[in-house]
């Protein structure tokens, strides 16, 4: 019961942040929404900062355990690349309030939230900025790849799907990520193993 009652505080911020900001609501309007008292919301956030810190870090996390499963899943980085992606884009489907409401309140992160939130951020960075070092030294990937440009390039990409990405589209969010994987892929691999055939044998290993 009680993890039920912290996931309707937390879907129930979800909705009334998106609409009203973070500002323009308050912590009575979400017990009221939600059908409790002050005493169950403070029981499980001490704060209302503490409640939006969760609302972020819910996806960050995610978007993070699953690129760590992939690095070490994985030995080719071409793989790791691969799963990473897509399970990059799939996080805007499936946490896409909880990402509207980051892009949309994270200016009003409290100071030490901000700084775990970014801890976890540049983690994640960090593995794809791995994967695409480790593609170049063994020759998976361009030798004239620019990783750092490469890498932010990937994360801007990607991360820009929240402003045009509507569950429900003409597109599932599987489309979207297979044709993720092909652009970026076709971007960094050695072009050999494109005009070679190789791209797609690599893909199914």
């Amino acid at each position: 019961m009680r993890t039920e009652l912290r996931q309707k505080i937390i879907q129930s911020a979800l909705l009334l942040f998106e609409k009203q900001g973070y500002h323009g609501v308050t912590v009575n309007q979400i017990v009221e929404d939600v059908g409790t008292s002050k005493g169950g919301f403070y029981h499980h956030f001490k704060t209302k900062d503490e409640l939006l810190y969760v609302i972020h870090d819910t996806f960050i996390s995610y978007a993070l355990e699953k690129a760590a499963k992939a690095n070490d899943m994985h030995e080719s980085p071409t793989k790791k690349l691969q799963a990473i992606i897509h399970d990059f884009v799939k996080v805007f489907d499936i946490y896409k309030p909880h990402i509207s409401v980051f892009y949309q309140e994270n200016i009003y992160l409290n100071e030490k939230y901000e700084v775990l939130i970014k801890k976890k951020r540049d983690q994640f960075k960090n593995i794809i900025m791995k994967a695409l070092y480790e593609g170049k030294e063994q020759g998976e990937f361009r030798s004239d790849l620019q990783v750092d440009i490469t890498g932010m390039a990937i994360l801007g990409m990607v991360n820009w799907t929240y402003k045009w990405y509507h569950q429900g589209g003409f597109r599932t969010i599987d489309d979207i990520s297979n044709i993720f994987v092909d652009l970026i892929l076709h971007a960094v691999l050695e072009s050999e193993t494109i005009t070679s055939g190789k791209y797609k044998e690599l893909l199914m290993k």
